[in-house]
């Protein structure tokens, strides 16, 4: 079985979809309609812009999401038997499913990067990624700093765990940790506490726009980052994806239920190849590859 696998933020680079634009005609409307929808030319940016404009906060989202799903729906190949996505992939993953139309899907990425920018604006934070640690470690260490918010954030893979909180919080763990054990504890250059309870702001705000959209009976499961499950269900997809901006990104979860589940070729949608190194660590048995 096969599935199909959606990046998220970071994984831009300057050029993304220039060559998907001027090879397929699919990929070319989709990209120029996005254009429409977003009222800026945002794929003169993804083709010819620089590092540091492609991270800012209304181009860095819808970028990578605009790519993802031309890629998918632009290739006479793409048949999924389940998709999942990281974090802003997940977005990408419910247009690639059917669940959300192209326009919906990108109108709610562009609000999420909107409220996730405010929420950051609000308190000073970060994450950190930790490296050579058992997840329960982890965990155990962030639960005990009662004066600081701080949480695991993203489990990307055995021994590859993203924390995320408030500046002082995040600081105080990568102390610990490092004394418990890990490898390495690095602050990342990210613009917040991403999957952490200081983004509920932006949670209330896209929860209101997420229950405004329609959402259709997707035509395969979608594993969701909040859960690690297969939904079908509308009401439960809807549920999970306004809980994604407070909770973790179980993407180790996911890829193992996904392959326990028989997924035995994993297929990347989008820029770079970082989930593919992750699912391999995850799951070695399986085959992964880019559309």
């Amino acid at each position: 079985m096969k599935a199909y696998i959606f990046p998220g933020q970071g994984a831009q680079f300057t050029g993304m979809g220039k060559d998907l634009y001027e090879s397929n005609a699919v990929a070319k409307s989709l990209f120029d309609e996005a254009n429409d929808i977003l009222g800026f030319n945002i794929t003169q940016t993804m083709f010819n812009g620089t590092a540091e404009e492609l991270k800012e906060t209304k181009v860095t989202q819808p970028a990578v999401f605009i790519h993802s799903v031309a890629v998918a729906l632009s290739n006479t190949s793409f048949n999924p038997d389940m998709v999942a996505g990281h974090s802003l992939g997940e977005f990408s993953a419910l247009v690639a499913n059917k669940t959300l139309s192209f326009r919906d899907g990108l109108i709610l990425v562009s609000k999420r990067a909107a409220a996730m920018q405010k929420a950051c604006e609000l308190q000073p934070s970060t994450m950190a990624a930790v490296l050579g640690l058992d997840d329960k470690v982890v965990e155990e260490v962030c639960s005990s700093i009662k004066e600081e918010i701080v949480v695991a954030a993203n489990y990307n893979c055995p021994g590859q765990l993203v924390i995320s909180g408030s500046l002082k919080g995040v600081e105080v763990a990568c102390e610990k940790l490092k004394a418990a054990g890990a490898k390495r504890a690095m602050i990342l250059q990210v613009g917040g506490a991403f999957h952490s309870p200081l983004m509920e702001p932006a949670r209330q705000e896209l929860a209101e726009a997420i229950e405004s959209t329609d959402f259709k009976t997707p035509a395969c499961p979608v594993y969701q980052n909040v859960s690690a499950q297969a939904a079908t269900d509308v009401a439960t997809i809807k549920k999970n994806l306004v809980s994604q901006l407070t909770a973790p990104v179980r993407w180790t979860q996911s890829v193992i239920n996904m392959t326990n589940n028989g997924a035995t070729n994993y297929i990347e949608c989008g820029p770079g190849k970082v989930l593919q190194g992750l699912v391999k660590k995850i799951s070695p048995q399986v085959e992964v590859a880019s559309l």
